[in-house]
């Protein structure tokens, strides 16, 4: 089974990298921007950001695809890539700050809500019931194996923003 890739665009569509996830590992292309992936259709009066891609497809499932709503991740990855692309898609809508539940959530979660601050949108914090959107996925669907949604050890860590450790 080949593994699933997620592309990552900038705002006029241009592919610039793309997500991959297997059954125990995770990466992103060799040479790719991270900017975001988006899943939805934009114009969106709600923007869902997520540290992945395959959250944000849980989150979208776990919702039915709710309707107004975008759904972007990052990629585990922060650069003014990605600030000015969740700025381009999140200016007059609210932005959701969809993140893990853990201390590397709660940093993007600090990042999302600083763009909403400078961009005078509105922002929320939805937090998934378990570590993340997958596995809130998983436990609804009463823990069937699904082998790309598996933890793997490798998370990306992220400083705060103002640099400390």
């Amino acid at each position: 089974m080949a593994a699933p890739g997620f592309r990552h665009e900038d705002g006029a569509g241009h592919i610039s990298g793309w997500e991959e996830r297997g059954a125990d590992w995770r990466g992103f292309a060799t040479g790719g921007s991270k900017t975001l992936f988006r899943f939805g259709r934009p114009p969106s009066d709600r923007i869902c950001i997520t540290e992945a891609a395959i959250d944000a497809l849980s989150l979208a499932s776990l919702e039915g695809m709710r309707a107004g709503t975008l759904y972007a991740s990052t990629g585990g990855g922060w650069s003014p890539l990605t600030v000015e692309a969740i700025a381009a898609i999140a200016d007059g809508a609210t932005l959701v700050a969809a993140t893990d539940a853990d201390p590397q959530g709660e940093v993007y979660v600090d990042r999302l809500r600083e763009i909403a601050n400078n961009l005078g949108s509105d922002f929320v914090r939805l937090r998934p019931h378990l570590i993340d959107w997958n596995e809130d996925l998983k436990e609804k669907r009463g823990d069937q194996d699904m082998p790309h949604a598996r933890q793997t050890g490798s998370r990306v860590k992220l400083r705060p923003p103002d640099g400390g450790p």
